[in-house]
């Protein structure tokens, strides 16, 4: 009885210390990954980061509203990339889901 007690309880330590190992090899992980992005972006203004987003269940609803869209022109692009060899083609394709970006976002997410 005494045997299995002391097993069991070896190997709980041996699994504690295991995610105790992960657990900071992950925060270490974490840490050089927010340095590297601290470097990376330390030159861009506080204010042009995203970190003053606005969080709750209507602004995620625009977020997804707006993403849908960019992906719906993005689909849009791709489909004429393929369609149309010329560079022209591409270019005005482009210039033309930019500027009807805010007219199909509006069609597709009409506020009644």
């Amino acid at each position: 009885m005494a045997k299995t007690r002391a097993k069991a309880r070896a190997e709980r330590e041996r699994l504690a210390a295991e995610a105790a190992a992960r657990r900071e090899r992950d925060l270490a992980r974490r840490a050089r990954r927010r340095a590297l992005w601290k470097r990376v972006t330390g030159w861009i203004p506080a204010s042009w980061r995203g970190r003053n987003r606005q969080s709750g269940a209507l602004a995620a609803k625009r977020r997804k509203q707006r993403w849908l869209t960019f992906l719906v022109l993005l689909v849009v692009n791709v489909v004429a990339w393929f369609v149309e060899p010329t560079w022209a083609a591409h270019a005005f394709v482009l210039v033309a889901s930019v500027l009807v970006a805010p007219v199909l976002y509006t069609m597709l997410f009409r506020r009644d």
